[in-house]
């Protein structure tokens, strides 16, 4: 049986808040020492990485429960969670976002190896710059940093499948924190399969950033 792995912090009424490892841990990297050094960890080297900050660990029938002390460095907060009847709120839901996060995060990567070495079919006059990694900024990881033909930084974010909502407040802090850090203007290039209507409309307000809609063209080779 897969164990899931849950990130488990308190909530300002004292009670447990569950969220998914992976994505607790991508959002919240920034503000953990260290964090931004791993490059592309697993939920174990995740599990590893926080035991040695303090976070007290615990392994279910079915879960893996990766527990953050409080400010008082306890953790007895979690202790409804153990009990092999306890049942963390709609756990259903949260397997199918881990799931679907899991395929999303594991596409964004091969879209960034595909761009990265073919990164002129994106915009001509393309360079990548960030030494062929992920740049790591006060806002995130970028997932690909580059120049255009004019000698401009470019950030570019990568989107599996439809943009979310959030993605122009993301790359504007990306853009932020680059310019800020290099002291030179930035533009940033927003990948994705589809844009909701919004985005769009929030994009023709911003000069600086573009919008660009992949898709797939399948090859075939027989290799018996």
């Amino acid at each position: 049986m897969i164990k899931r792995h849950f990130a488990v912090t308190k909530k300002t009424d004292g009670s447990p808040n569950i969220s998914p490892l992976k994505e607790w841990f991508r959002l919240n990297e920034k503000d953990i020492q260290g964090a931004s050094d791993l490059e592309n960890p697993t939920s174990h080297e995740m599990r590893r990485f926080l035991k040695k900050n303090g976070w007290e660990i615990e392994e279910l029938p079915d879960r893996v429960l990766s527990i953050r002390p409080d400010e008082k460095g306890d953790t007895s907060y979690a202790d409804t969670l153990f009990g092999e009847a306890a049942e963390i709120e709609a756990d259903i839901q949260e397997d199918e976002l881990i799931e679907a996060h899991e395929v999303t995060f594991g596409l964004e990567r091969d879209m960034q190896a595909a761009l990265r070495a073919n990164i002129e079919q994106l915009e001509s006059g393309l360079q990548i710059t960030d030494g062929g990694k992920e740049q790591v900024t006060e806002a995130g990881r970028i997932d690909i940093t580059a120049s255009d033909d004019k000698g401009q930084i470019v950030v570019i974010e990568l989107k599996a499948g439809d943009a979310p909502q959030t993605v122009i407040t993301q790359i504007l802090a990306y853009m932020t924190a680059v310019a800020e850090k290099d002291n030179k203007p930035v533009r940033g290039i927003l990948v994705a399969g589809d844009f909701d209507k919004r985005i769009v409309l929030a994009a023709r307000a911003i000069p600086n950033i573009s919008l660009k809609k992949y898709s797939f063209q399948f090859t075939f080779e027989s290799i018996k």
